[in-house]
């Protein structure tokens, strides 16, 4: 039953000690990849001061989901959501001791790393579709929304906390042993918390698995050209755009900030996400969607276009900042849009697909700048990633129109299931 104390609409999602346990755990968890992407990355280009090899990074931990989203899609659709978070969490923990012992034994290569990587990418293909169906159980349909808008704020607010504690704590300790260490203790904290979320048994079809029952998602996201082309534009905007990936190469030799100006520019994108997450739950949007979402991409574009020619740490942190608030518009109208839109037995295998669009936009995407950086040199890649971003967005407006005239956030279910 939802709460019946009335709170100010504002914070409605709050209501529900589910969504706290829920919100709280996945604090933990993103505290602890962002801490331990730090390390992972400075500890590497202090291996081989290689830009490759800081995008091979993203290729390891997103190259499981692409194989395998299919079936943590059909998991999630038939086995506890609430399960498979508390497993990933368990596994997330497990990569993290394995790193601390790999770090212990002395690190001469990077590729014992990569396969840890190889690990915490298939624990995260199957916490991604499930977390993403799992939020709607947490709250009313009515406050959905403002529990996307809050989810997102801590996970941000996380997503800056991280990388600063990860840079000062390398910075201090001089080793990575340490990051890993906390990140280890602070998953397995997330996954007391989830355990302690309680849930109505909720049955969904167990029909017999089948190709076509698998393939569900994929068919749903293409008979709906509206989710299409809202998280397809996601995908291409970043992975064009995206320069996370090359961070370390900015804060080691264009900026010359070191470990502990790596965690502030790490952290800027969250800070900037943040606040606008902030703004989305007490200032909700109601009109003009679509438009709303082309120009925060097509900012996005341009402000990683500063970014990449900066050389100025406060303009930096100022681009990267702006570059996350726009972020945070197009993840909250697509996440809304997809899970609103997708009934509850069929969010497993959709929320699948949305997470590989995601994956591929963020790991992925570190991939190419890896690549882009390699051939072309780092500034280059920046930059031409993100008048990319520019033209896919003035692109898909043309080839969306209905995403550029969507109106409302909440459209109603139009499309058969099966």
């Amino acid at each position: 039953m939802p709460p019946t104390d009335p709170r100010p609409q504002a914070r409605a999602a709050f209501q529900y000690a589910n969504f706290r346990y829920s919100t709280t755990a996945r604090f933990l968890s993103v505290v602890s990849s962002e801490m331990q992407a730090v390390a992972v990355g400075w500890q590497i280009f202090n291996l081989t001061h290689r830009p490759l090899d800081l995008g091979l990074v993203g290729l390891a931990q997103f190259a499981p989901g692409i194989f395998l989203f299919l079936l943590t899609g059909h998991t999630a659709d038939r086995v506890s959501r609430k399960r498979i978070l508390l497993a990933c969490y368990g596994g997330f923990s497990l990569c993290s001791v394995l790193l601390v012992i790999l770090t212990l034994r002395g690190l001469t290569f990077v590729w014992p790393i990569y396969a840890v990587l190889l690990g915490n990418g298939v624990v995260r293909a199957f916490l991604g579709p499930a977390s993403q169906a799992f939020l709607p159980l947490l709250v009313a349909a009515e406050h959905f929304p403002n529990a996307v808008a809050w989810d997102n704020s801590i996970s941000k607010t996380a997503a800056i906390l991280g990388p600063v504690a990860g840079g000062i704590v390398y910075s201090l300790a001089g080793s990575a042993i340490p990051v890993y260490c906390a990140a280890a203790v602070a998953y397995l904290t997330a996954l007391v918390l989830a355990s302690m979320i309680q849930l109505r048994t909720h049955d969904r079809p167990r029909a017999a698995a089948s190709l076509a029952i698998v393939l569900d998602g994929l068919r749903y996201i293409w008979n709906n050209k509206l989710i299409l082309g809202s998280i397809s534009l996601d995908l291409f905007a970043v992975l064009l755009g995206g320069a996370v990936a090359l961070l370390p190469v900015y804060a080691s030799d264009i900026l010359k900030t070191g470990a502990y100006g790596l965690g502030l520019l790490r952290s800027a994108p969250g800070a900037g996400a943040v606040v606008m997450a902030i703004a989305l739950a007490h200032l909700p949007l109601r009109r003009r969607v679509g438009l709303t979402m082309l120009s925060c991409v097509f900012g996005f574009g341009a402000c990683t276009v500063v970014f990449g020619l900066s050389r100025n740490l406060a303009l930096s942190l100022l681009s990267l900042a702006l570059i996350g608030g726009f972020d945070m518009v197009s993840v909250f109208i697509r996440q809304t849009l997809v899970q609103l839109a997708t009934p509850d037995n069929m969010r497993g295998r959709v929320s699948a697909v949305n997470w590989i669009f995601i994956g591929a936009s963020n790991e992925l995407g570190q991939f190419e700048s890896g690549i882009t950086a390699q051939w072309f040199g780092t500034v280059p890649a920046v930059v031409l990633g993100g008048l990319g971003t520019i033209a896919i967005v003035l692109l898909w407006s043309r080839l969306f129109p209905s995403l550029r005239r969507v109106d409302q956030l909440t459209p109603k279910i139009t499309m058969p299931v099966h």
